[in-house]
């Protein structure tokens, strides 16, 4: 049995805009969200910046004062990020006036890391007061599965629950395996994406040793993808779901339907831990699975949100994986990475660009890749420098490469 499946509500806490609206008028402006880090000092770290996420209240998502106190920081902006969500979609599994079954809810979110802040504070603890002093709530606060849930709790969602851990491909994966999921039967609605706050000194530190950070002093003129002269990506944080319900169901109850999510694709490298492959054929492959199963022509109008990190590998392998995939098909597809305003979000990436992809589909508007005034004369396709352009899209692809070699990439078309 494989059924259409749609995205009803999506949800957004970001470095540029703590809800969709926000979110993406500030991309279309080309707003950078990327700055001095505030949060801590930085004098003795080798990186000062990041894309954080500001003016962000709990109180506002309905999370009470206790619950964001003792939770670490990706819980909270998960559990901000699916209200949002759930609001939008008008979907509740509430004992009494719900509109889905409980047990035919699910949550698909993932963290890459998880509670860093949490772990580094209760090692703290140990190696300086000792171990009576851990406290008894360490473990299920620190686990990266305890944003989906926190999240089912909360949403009274007893049905799949499957928190994906990937890297930098967490959340795509976890937006293409809940599709699957929805597809095949297994649920009628699931609440799918990512939440991501590692922006603290140790995961600055260890990503900067390991040479994957831009060392930028401007952090206006930071995070660079696709430009000759980027040296790395910009750590950021945050998060971002989407609820993927089946087409009947959502029909049924009156929901408003944003888009249809009809494509994934994942493969994995097989060939370094950190290092993308060079030649692109396997990240090719995920895309080119993805746009299959959606039906891609070359008459389609296709947007690519690029993973985009601004990396040197990245940007070339990824170049490389859309002529892979796309042939001469490349040179008129419109892409662009929206890494150059939101940093990376690590975990978070593939949904918020998901997200993203939606709404360059749905309203026919590019954001634009900004800061790419030097473009690198080896990448060669449509990057979207710098304005934000309008296109009649038919077809949009997030893909996303992570640590270890997985790749994902989602596919969406508007409703029909």
């Amino acid at each position: 049995m494989t059924r259409r499946v749609v995205v009803t509500g999506t949800g957004v806490i970001s470095p540029v805009g703590n809800n969709v609206e926000t979110f993406w008028k500030n991309l279309l402006d080309g707003v950078c969200g990327i700055d001095f880090i505030t949060a801590f000092p930085t004098d003795d770290l080798p990186v000062h910046i990041a894309g954080e996420v500001k003016d962000f209240n709990p109180a506002e998502f309905g999370i009470e004062p206790a619950f964001a106190r003792k939770q670490d920081r990706f819980t909270v902006f998960a559990v901000a990020a699916a209200a949002q969500a759930m609001q939008q979609a008008g979907l509740s599994s509430a004992e009494e006036g719900g509109n889905i079954d409980p047990f035919r809810l699910g949550v698909y979110v993932g963290s890459g890391i998880g509670g860093f802040s949490t772990q580094v504070r209760e090692t703290e603890k140990l190696l300086n007061d000792g171990p009576k002093w851990i406290s008894p709530l360490f473990i299920p606060t620190m686990i990266s599965n305890i944003a989906a849930g926190n999240i089912a709790i909360r949403h009274n969602a007893c049905g799949p629950c499957v928190p994906v851990v990937t890297a930098c491909a967490t959340s795509t994966h976890a937006i293409g395996e809940a599709y699957r999921a929805i597809k095949h039967g297994y649920a009628d609605a699931i609440i799918a994406g990512g939440s991501e706050a590692a922006t603290i000194p140790i995961g600055i530190a260890g990503f900067a040793n390991a040479k994957a950070l831009s060392r930028a002093e401007d952090p206006k003129y930071a995070s660079l993808p696709f430009n000759k002269n980027r040296g790395g990506f910009v750590m950021a944080e945050g998060s971002a779901m989407l609820v993927l319900e089946e087409y009947e169901h959502a029909k049924a109850r009156g929901a408003n339907i944003i888009a249809e999510i009809c494509g994934y694709g994942n493969t994995c490298d097989a060939h370094h831990v950190t290092a993308p492959r060079p030649d692109g054929k396997t990240q090719a492959a995920a895309i080119r699975m993805a746009l299959d199963e959606a039906g891609y022509t070359s008459d389609d109008v296709l947007y690519i949100n690029a993973h985009g990190t601004g990396t040197a590998l990245n940007d070339s392998s990824e170049t490389a994986a859309y002529k892979i995939a796309l042939g001469e098909d490349a040179y008129k597809a419109h892409i662009s990475s929206t890494k150059s305003m939101t940093g990376h979000m690590l975990g978070a990436a593939g949904a918020i660009e998901a997200i993203a992809s939606v709404l360059a589909l749905t309203r026919g508007i590019i954001p634009p890749t900004i800061n790419l005034d030097e473009p690198d004369p080896e990448l060669d396709l449509d990057y979207t420098p710098n304005k934000a352009v309008e296109a009649p899209v038919t077809i949009a692809i997030s893909d996303s490469l992570g640590f270890g070699g997985h790749n994902g990439c989602l596919a969406f078309r508007k409703i029909k």
